[in-house]
C-alpha cells in the first residue's frame, strides 16, 4: 500500500472515532442540572408575571432542543469544512451587529437583541464569539511567525500580523461595545488575545504579544470600563468591598452584590437545600436570579460544597479540552479547540468570580446555567465543535 493511500486510510479511521466521552458527559450533566437551576431560580418571577412557573423553563428547553439539533449536525460535519465558512460567518456577524444597533429591541438602554416573538430574543453578540474563534483559527493557522531579529519582528509581527489581528478583533469589539455590552467584549478580546499568543512557536512572538497586551490592551480596557458611569460605580463598589470589607451604597450601586453575599452567606457549607433560596423571590435585581446570578442561587441552596463541585467540573473541562487541542491533527484544529476551551472556561470563571465578589459584576452569562437562547445555542455549538475535533485526534481516550 502506498504511503499516500495509507495516510488517507488512517485519516478516515480517525474520522470514525467517537467524540471525547468525558467532555460529552460534563456537557450533558451541566445542561441537565443547569435547566433545573434555571427553573428553580425563575419560577417565582415566571409565576408573578406570566402566572406560569414553567414559563422560562419551557423556553429554555426549546432552545436546548434547537441547540442539540444543530450541535448534532456539526458533530458529524468535518470541522475543516466548517472553517471554510469562517469568513462568510464573520461578515454575516458584522452585518447583524450593525443591524441590531439600528433596528434592535432596546432594553434598559441597550440595543443587543432581535425579538423573535414566541421564542424570545436572539443576541448577535453571542454568535460573534464563535464566529471570531472560527475566523481566527483559520487566519492564524496561515500566518508564519519566524522572526530572525527584533527588526523583522517589529516590521512583520507588529506592523503586519498584530495590526491585522487588531483590526479584525477591534471591529467586532467596537460594535459590541456600542450596544453597550462590556462583558461580551471582554470575553471576545481575552479569547482572541490568548489565541494569538498560542498561535506562535517563537519566543519573540510570545514576548511581543504580552508586551503589546500590557501597553495597548490594558489602557484601552480601563477606558472602556470607566467610560460609562454605571461601570465606574460597579468598580468603586468592588474596591470598597475588597479594601474595606463592606458594601458601598447598599441601596444603590451596591445593592446587587449585597443581596448576593447575603444569600451565599446564609447557604454556608452545605446550603439550605435545593428549592430553598430566598434571594430568588425578587431580592436580586430584575431577572438576574436566573440569568447573571444563577451561581449565587446555587451557592445559597447547595452551599460551598455544591459550588466547589461545579468549579471542579469546569477545571476538568478545561484540562480535557486542552488535551484535545494538544492532540489535534493540525494547527487550525489546535487553535479552534483552544479558542473554544478558553472562551467557555474564562466565561464560566468570570461569572462565578463576579458572583462571589472576586471581580466586579459584569453581566457575563454562566454557560449552561444562564437563561438565554443565544447563550445556550452558541455554548452547545462550541461543545459540538470541540467534540468534532476530538474525533480526529491521535488519542481521544476512547476505544473505537
Amino acid at each position: 500500500m502506498s504511503r499516500k493511500r495509507k495516510k488517507k486510510n488512517n485519516h478516515h479511521r480517525r474520522k470514525l472515532r467517537h467524540g471525547d466521552k468525558l467532555i460529552l458527559s460534563i456537557a450533558i450533566l451541566m445542561a441537565v442540572f443547569g435547566a433545573m437551576m434555571i427553573f428553580d431560580a425563575s419560577m417565582y418571577v415566571a409565576n408573578q408575571i406570566f402566572f406560569d412557573k414553567y414559563y422560562f423553563l419551557v423556553r429554555h428547553l426549546q432552545w436546548l432542543v434547537i441547540g442539540v439539533g444543530i450541535a448534532t449536525l456539526i458533530y458529524f460535519w468535518d470541522y475543516h469544512k466548517l472553517l471554510k465558512l469562517s469568513a462568510p460567518a464573520l461578515v454575516i456577524t458584522i452585518v447583524l451587529l450593525l443591524l441590531v444597533l439600528l433596528f434592535g429591541e432596546e432594553i434598559n438602554g441597550s440595543k443587543r437583541w432581535f425579538d423573535l416573538g414566541g421564542l424570545g430574543t436572539i443576541q448577535p453578540a453571542e454568535f460573534a464569539k464563535i464566529a471570531v474563534i472560527l475566523y481566527l483559527s483559520s487566519w492564524l493557522s496561515k500566518q508564519k511567525y519566524n522572526y530572525k531579529s527584533i527588526t523583522s519582528a517589529y516590521r512583520d509581527g507588529f506592523g503586519k500580523h498584530l495590526m491585522s489581528f487588531a483590526a479584525i478583533v477591534g471591529s467586532i469589539a467596537l460594535l459590541i461595545l456600542l450596544e453597550p455590552d462590556l462583558g461580551t467584549t471582554m470575553i471576545i478580546c481575552i479569547t482572541s488575545f490568548l489565541m494569538f499568543l498560542v498561535s506562535g512557536e517563537d519566543r519573540i512572538h510570545t514576548v511581543g504579544t504580552v508586551f503589546s497586551a500590557f501597553f495597548l490592551g490594558i489602557p484601552l480596557s480601563a477606558v472602556a470600563a470607566v467610560i460609562e458611569p454605571y461601570r465606574l460605580e460597579r468598580i468603586k463598589t468592588y474596591f470598597t468591598l475588597l479594601l474595606k470589607g463592606e458594601v458601598a451604597d447598599p441601596r444603590g450601586s451596591g445593592y446587587q452584590i449585597q443581596q448576593i453575599l447575603i444569600g451565599i452567606g446564609s447557604g454556608g457549607f452545605f446550603g439550605k437545600g435545593f428549592g430553598q433560596s430566598r434571594q430568588r423571590f425578587g431580592y436580586l435585581v430584575e431577572n438576574t436570579a436566573f440569568t447573571d446570578s444563577t451561581f449565587a442561587i446555587l451557592l445559597e441552596e447547595l452551599g460551598f460544597l455544591g459550588g466547589s463541585i461545579l468549579v471542579f467540573a469546569w477545571i476538568l473541562f478545561f484540562l480535557k479540552g486542552f488535551k484535545i487541542a494538544q492532540n489535534a491533527p493540525d494547527k487550525e484544529g489546535r487553535l479552534l479547540a483552544m479558542g473554544i476551551v478558553i472562551w467557555l472556561t474564562i466565561q464560566a470563571f468570570l461569572n462565578m468570580g463576579a458572583n462571589v465578589g472576586l471581580i466586579p459584576l459584569t453581566g457575563i452569562p454562566l454557560p449552561f446555567f444562564t437563561y438565554g437562547g443565544s447563550s445556550t445555542l452558541v455554548t452547545l455549538v462550541g461543545i459540538a465543535i470541540l467534540l468534532n475535533i476530538s474525533r480526529f485526534t491521535k488519542n481521544n481516550g476512547n476505544k473505537g
